[in-house]
């Protein structure tokens, strides 16, 4: 499996936005994209505008196509003027198989 650990700064002023276009980007690749596994929001409740992406794909192919889908150019559209600072990390989980 194929993991992406995405970690985002936003101001607070925008958190809401922000996790409005990635709720629907989680759900819909969850719901459409057959590689994707797994897509968890979360929020860190003592930093309001500190969010973590949370995906597993079947393989890196699947991630890639991802990339590819409208729900996800939405999102990187919609996301990137509000994002302070990311830090992306692609890790190959190996437990549970």
């Amino acid at each position: 499996m194929f993991v992406v650990v995405a970690a985002f700064e936003v101001n607070s002023t925008d958190r809401e936005r922000f996790l409005a276009v990635a709720h629907e980007d989680a759900t819909m690749s969850v719901e459409r994209e057959p590689g994707c596994r797994q897509f968890d929001v979360c929020v860190d409740p003592e930093r309001e505008g500190s969010i973590l992406f949370y995906e597993v794909y079947d393989n890196a192919a699947a991630f890639e196509e991802h990339k590819r889908t409208d729900h996800f150019k939405t999102f990187d559209e919609g996301s990137r003027p509000l994002i302070v600072r990311s830090d992306v990390r692609f890790l190959d989980r190996i437990c549970p198989r």
